[in-house]
Parts: C-alpha cells; sequence; structure tokens
C-alpha cells in the first residue's frame, strides 16, 4: 500500500479533477427530468487531428421491456466529438437497439461503453454492453423479470470512428451462466498496459441483482482474443459501498513529484452505494445514515501497475464524490491525459433530477502543484 502522503495527494487529484463548482454540460440528456441521463462511456482523443471524442448511452424514464428498440430505458448508443476538450460536443454516431440486435438475438437495452484506439492511426474499437433477450438458467427463471434480458459485451470496430458500424459485431465478454453470482456482464472500461496487452475491464451483478463488482480481461499485444484474469479485481467494502465496487476508468498517475521516482501507480475511480435497491430512512435518524442508500456514488482505489490485477480503494469509509444538486448521483468517472492537462466528465445528477454528462479540465500546472 501507499504511504499516507500519496494517498492524499491521490485523494487531492481526485477531487480537482471531479469538479463540481467549474464543471460544464457536455452531453445534454433527451430531457431535463427526472430518469433521463446521458454519460456511461469514456473519453479519448482522435490522434488524427486532436479532436476529443466521447461515448455513452442515452437512458429515458420508462420501461425496457417493450420489445426491441421501443422501450425508453437504454435507448441509443452515441459517439460525441468535439475540436478540443473546450469545445462543443456534437453527435456524429450513433446506434439504437434495433440496430446492436443480431445474430437472432433482439436487445433489450444498452448501458456502458468504451472507445479504445488501436495506435496512432485513428484505428478504433467501440465496446458496448447490451442487454440481450436470453432467458435465465433453469431453475432460477422466477428472479427474471418478465420481458428482461441477460447483459454481455458487444465489439465493433473500424480503420476510424467515422466508419464505425455494427456489421461484424462480436460478442467478447459474454454472460457467465456457469457462476451465477456474476451472470450479467457490463458496463467495460478499457486502458493499455506498458507493454501493449490491452485491459478490458467489466462490471458483473448476480442473478439477483444485489450486488456489483468487477471483472478483468487481458489481450496481449498482437493478440485477437482476450483472457479472463479476475473476476473480482475490486473488494467491497464494510460501509458505504457494501453493495458495490464497479470500477469506470483507470488513470495512469503522471510520474512527477511525490510520483516521479515511484513504481507506476494507477488511480481507479469506481461507482458504488449501500444498496441496489432503495431503503427509506428512519425518520429520527440523521439524514443519510446508510450511504445514500440506492444512489450511485463514486470514490477511488489506487494499485501499481506491476501488481495489476490488485487494487485497493482509498475511500473505505465514505464516497469521495457526491452530487450537490439531485439525489447526490455522480458516476461513470472518465479521464483523459493530454501535455496540456487532465480532461475529466462524469453523470451527475442535478436539481431538475436529470443527469447529463458533465465536465472539467485541469490544466497540467495544476497537476503537478497537487502533486509536488
Amino acid at each position: 500500500m501507499l504511504s499516507k502522503t500519496h494517498q492524499e495527494k491521490l485523494t487531492a487529484l481526485a477531487t480537482a479533477l471531479v469538479d463540481q463548482d467549474n464543471a460544464r454540460v457536455l452531453v445534454e440528456p433527451q430531457d431535463r427530468s427526472t430518469g433521463f441521463w446521458f454519460g456511461g462511456g469514456n473519453v479519448v482523443q482522435d490522434p488524427r487531428d486532436g479532436s476529443i471524442l466521447i461515448c455513452g448511452r442515452f437512458r429515458n424514464f420508462g420501461d425496457s421491456r417493450t420489445g426491441t428498440g421501443a422501450g425508453a430505458r437504454g435507448l441509443e448508443c452515441a459517439i460525441y466529438r468535439a475540436d478540443s476538450v473546450d469545445g462543443e460536443f456534437t453527435k456524429i454516431k450513433s446506434w439504437s437497439k434495433a440496430d446492436l440486435s443480431w445474430g437472432g438475438q433482439d436487445v433489450v437495452s444498452i448501458e456502458g461503453t468504451a472507445l479504445h484506439l488501436i495506435g496512432d492511426t485513428g484505428e478504433i474499437e467501440l465496446f458496448i454492453s447490451t442487454e440481450k433477450g436470453h432467458s435465465y438458467p433453469e431453475g432460477y427463471e422466477g428472479f427474471q423479470k418478465p420481458g428482461t434480458g441477460v447483459w454481455a459485451i458487444d465489439r465493433i470496430s473500424a480503420d476510424c470512428v467515422e466508419n464505425l458500424s455494427p456489421d461484424g459485431i462480436q460478442e467478447i465478454i459474454p454472460n457467465d451462466v456457469d457462476d451465477l453470482g456474476r451472470l450479467h456482464s457490463k458496463d467495460p472500461w478499457v486502458f493499455d498496459m506498458e507493454n501493449g496487452d490491452t485491459v478490458l475491464g467489466y462490471c458483473t451483478h448476480p442473478f439477483t441483482w444485489s450486488s456489483s463488482g468487477t471483472g478483468a480481461y487481458i489481450r496481449e499485444v498482437g493478440g485477437e482474443y482476450f483472457e479472463l484474469v479476475t473476476k473480482n479485481m475490486l473488494a467491497r467494502g464494510p460501509v458505504w459501498d457494501i453493495a458495490g465496487a464497479r470500477v469506470t476508468e483507470r488513470l495512469k498517475v503522471p510520474k512527477i513529484g511525490v510520483f516521479a521516482d515511484q513504481p507506476q501507480t494507477s488511480l481507479y475511480f469506481y461507482d458504488s452505494c449501500e444498496s441496489l435497491r432503495q431503503m427509506d430512512e428512519n425518520p429520527t435518524a440523521v439524514a443519510r445514515p446508510r450511504g445514500w442508500s440506492c444512489e450511485e456514488l463514486a470514490a477511488i482505489a489506487v494499485g501499481l501497475d506491476e501488481e495489476f490485477p490488485k487494487i485497493e480503494s482509498l475511500s473505505p469509509l465514505a464516497p469521495l464524490f457526491v452530487s450537490k444538486t439531485g439525489t447526490g448521483c455522480i458516476r461513470y468517472v472518465a479521464t483523459l491525459v493530454t501535455p496540456e492537462g487532465i480532461f475529466a466528465n462524469w453523470q451527475q445528477s442535478q436539481e431538475d433530477l436529470s443527469q447529463p454528462l458533465m465536465g472539467s479540465f485541469l490544466p497540467m500546472s495544476e497537476v503537478e502543484a497537487i502533486l509536488a
């Protein structure tokens, strides 16, 4: 484990990145009211022109269980582009549930997505979590709500983002029928190790939807297939994060300041909550006595790259990020390191209870000052 000083520096860096006071709306949900969201993706920089690419999914209020392409929830997967981190983001690609259905498998809903650049030519792949219309394994059918499916992660790829298409879509991380405690696979996040291997992390849920966890696959450099590394990358905690440990991002900590002579350290953002189901507060007790019940909040973990996939939470007793407005929800933190600084975005509850994609930019001079 890192020293107390190093932990404090990482906490200060993460707090400066998720800057609620100076954040701006990057992508609006389709309506400014409860149940309308955009987020659940990541951000990369196109090596061809330096433009910024963001992916995510639109979720609208309502029921996803109304047939392929018709349900309001998990409505659409989309990619946005801006000329720079402070530019206006414009939609350049999008796909509906019907678009992403393949092989006779109807897609009921769409959630987390992740873009990954392959080399510096603009070649790109997009990982998409979709709920396909499968039935639960025999003997467990009673736990499945009518009209729902089982989650898995698919992949599409192209020589550039403009040519991304569902043609040739393939399943990369299947649902895990052999491990019902991790039946559902969704919400991918991706990064490259120093040796060129690609890590594809993902969230797991049991057949009961009572918790979440984090698993990881690795594709060796030059390889075609991903191999499972772990199904339990981050342990759930004893207090506010007892119900979940969903990693959403890995930030390679710059080797400056107190980290200059340290082994390569990575900062991981993760989401959790005290329960995946709403629990009423005791009206005579302290407000939010159980960690905001089922509201997903964000925190950080840390690990040394040489020890991957071993990581440990730096937020065991309380979340690090809680929205100052709405329900308190902040989740799906993503980052992009550039020579000029670090660009962060996240999904955040507002006063009107919608959840747009928010973002802020931390100049490298401030990063250096924090880590000094």
